[in-house]
Order: C-alpha cells, then structure tokens, then sequence
C-alpha cells in the first residue's frame, strides 16, 4: 500500500512538473558550467530534432548545454549556456552538429579562422552558419539514385564518355594542361579582375545617375548627324583642300630650310652680345624712362626744386621753312621780323644782358646771299627735301592745312 502511495505521488510530481519542467531537470554526467557561465542566443532556421539539455560544444568538447528552445517567427531562438572559462571571438559562429550516424544533436560554436575581433560576451547574439546533411536526406537521395534514378545513366553516360574519349587520350591531356594554366593565370589576376568588376560596377553606377543626360545626348545625335551628312561633300572638299595645303607647307618649308638656318645662324652673333651685356641692357632701359635725367634725380631733388627753361617754336609755316631750307640757309631782313623769328627764351640768370655791338676796328660782316623764299599759298604743297617716309606725311598735313 506505501508502495502504491509512493508511485502515485511520483506521478503526480512529473505531471505537475511538465513536459519542459522535465528538462530543466539536471541530470548526471552534464556538462561543467564552472561558477560564472554566460548566456548567449542563436537564431536558427532548422533545429531539426535538438533537445534542451543537448551539449555545446568547442572542437568537439563540451563546454555549454542548451536552456532553451523558444520559436520566433519563423525563426528558431536557441538559448545556451556556456562555461565562463571558454573565451571565444565575438564573431563566432553556431551550427548544428551530429554525435554519430544515429546520434544525438548538439551545437558547435566555431571560432573564424582569422580575422577574430573581441570576446564573446553574456547576452551576445552568435550568428548561425547553417547545419549539416541528415541521415534521412543522405538515404532519399540514394533511394531516389537506386529506384530507376540515376544507375542506367551513369552507365550510359560513362560508356558514351568511353567512346568519345578513346584515341584522344593526348589531346584531352592537353587541354585539361592548358585549362589549368588559364585556371592559374585566372588566379593570378583574382585581383585585378575584381578590381576591374568594381570599376565597372562604379561606371554602370555613374551611367544610371546621368540617365537623363545620355538620354538627351541620344537624342541630340541624330540631327548632327544629319548636319554632318548633308555637309559632307563641303568636308571632304574642306580636308582635300588641307591636304593641299599642307603639301604647299611641307614643300614651303623644305625650300626655305637652308635659308632659315642662315637667318637663325646670322642671329646667333646679336643674341650673344645680348647675353653678354648682361644687366647693361636693362640699366640702359631704366634710364630711357626719365632721360633727359639721370635715374636718381627725383631721389636728390626731393623736397627741393629744379628749373628747367624751354623755348619751342611750333609756327607751322617756321617748321615748314626750316626744312625746306635746310641747315645752312639764314633768313632774310623782312622774315626775321615776323612773329615767331622774334620769340626768345626766357632768360635763366638776372646777369643777361643785350648783344653787344662789334667794335670799331673790326671789318663789318659781309653780307651773306640768301635763297629766295617762296611765299606758301593755302592749298599749295611744297617740295620736301628727300626723306624717305617724310614727304608723303607732310604732304597730307599740308593738305588739311590748305583746306
């Protein structure tokens, strides 16, 4: 009767308990969680057949077990519970995991293999890599191979295979020998082709941003091809006459070769006097600038002043005289009473005095003859003395003169 009372209070407990409350029962011979295990989570999209309490595992070694298993969506959320001493990257990966043939599920957390970054941490998120072939899959597929699938003709095809191959023995070597260099060149070149890739991928980018200005461009196209086609024989005239004349050029400058070597070969003296005045040149032209001054004159004169007296005659017919009549002729009695014979400059010193007459015993000058001065007319144009370039240019000041 205790016996009987004693089971039935057993029953009532793992009823009580449930179906999860009977996983959460620790059992013998788990794993070690040590004193400070953390918690991470996995999503997975199968778990297939994995069980609370199923082991963790590090290159095949327990160190955690499953808590939990809880749907998401349509995403499985997997809960686990790791030893505090495991210490793995954060970017770790979880995947399902196969005791044996027929054995139990676990999950295997795989550290990458380079480029691991931090520490795996207690409420981190570890992201699933996926999970191996089942069983069952591996037998459908060898059913479905054996039951009529596949054995016939795989046998035809290696027959058939056979056949085509025989007697070219050498030259399929050949070309599995060439087919592994290109394979290898391929290789080689992994990074330029993806940078090539990249490059275009960047352009067809670059292309679909400036759609509408291709499109217009497109569009814009075929009427200059029109201009261009209409205007073609103007062109083709265009570029024989080009062609023409830069046979005329060729034939231009083949003749005068030798003639301007000559000129370069004569220059060469002057450009090296040139190169040998050196800083007298520029000096010389510096002076230019304030002739009839030396260069520092505004330097020594500044803050005083200076005098400078000039007498300018600018009577047209006076100049017109004095270059028709040259250097040597003096004027006559009546025409050194005009005007402009009288002006004189303004004294520089208070010490001028009148011209002094000559002295009694000195022989009276002789008269001098004098060239008779012809009386200009309005309208009348003189004969200039032969100046290249001056004439011509008097001639039309006269001219206005006159009208």
């Amino acid at each position: 009767m205790k016996l009987k009372a004693t089971l039935l209070a057993m029953l009532l407990a793992i009823s009580g308990c449930g179906f999860h409350g009977l996983y959460s029962v620790s059992l013998p011979g788990g794993a070690d969680l040590g004193a400070h295990p953390y918690h991470v989570t996995v999503v997975f999209d199968n778990v297939l057949d994995l069980v609370p309490q199923s082991a963790v595992k590090v290159n095949d070694v327990t160190v955690g077990k499953v808590e939990s298993i809880s749907l998401d969506g349509w995403k499985a959320k997997v809960k686990l519970a790791v030893n505090g001493d495991v210490h793995l990257p954060a970017n770790s990966t979880a995947q399902l995991g196969q005791t044996s043939l027929l054995g139990e599920k676990y999950v295997a957390l795989v550290a990458p293999t380079k480029g691991g970054t931090g520490v795996l941490r207690d409420g981190a998120t570890v992201t699933s890599s996926g999970r191996g072939v089942e069983v069952e899959e591996v037998l459908s597929a060898l059913s479905l191979l054996l039951n009529g699938g596949g054995i016939t003709q795989l046998q035809t095809i290696n027959r058939e295979l056979a056949n085509a191959l025989q007697g070219r023995e050498g030259s399929l070597r050949n070309l599995l020998t060439q087919l592994r260099t290109f394979i290898g060149g391929l290789d080689d070149q992994r990074d330029e082709i993806v940078r090539a890739l990249t490059s275009v991928n960047r352009l067809a980018a670059t292309l679909a941003r400036q759609r509408k200005v291709l499109t217009t461009a497109l569009d814009k196209i075929p009427p200059a091809l029109k201009v261009l086609a209409d205007e073609r024989k103007d062109l083709t005239k265009m570029l024989t006459s080009l062609q023409a004349l830069g046979k005329v050029g060729v034939r231009v400058i083949e003749g005068s070769k030798e003639a301007t070597v000559a000129d370069l070969k004569a220059l060469q003296p002057t450009l090296t006097n040139l190169a040998a005045a050196g800083s007298a040149l520029p000096n010389s032209l510096e002076l230019l600038v304030t002739y009839p001054f030396p260069k520092n004159v505004v330097n020594d004169i500044k803050g005083d002043y200076t005098n400078l007296y000039i007498t300018a005659d600018l009577d047209l017919h006076d100049v017109l005289d004095n270059l028709l009549k040259g250097p040597n002729t003096t004027l006559s009695p009546s025409e050194s009473t005009t005007p402009s014979a009288a002006a004189t400059s303004t004294p520089t010193s208070s010490s001028s005095t009148a011209p002094k007459a000559p002295a009694p015993d000195s022989p009276a000058p002789k008269p001098k003859k004098t060239a008779p001065v012809q009386k200009l007319q309005p309208g009348d144009v003189p004969l200039l003395p032969t100046i290249p370039g001056l004439s011509p240019v008097l001639s039309q000041i006269l001219a206005g003169v006159g009208g």
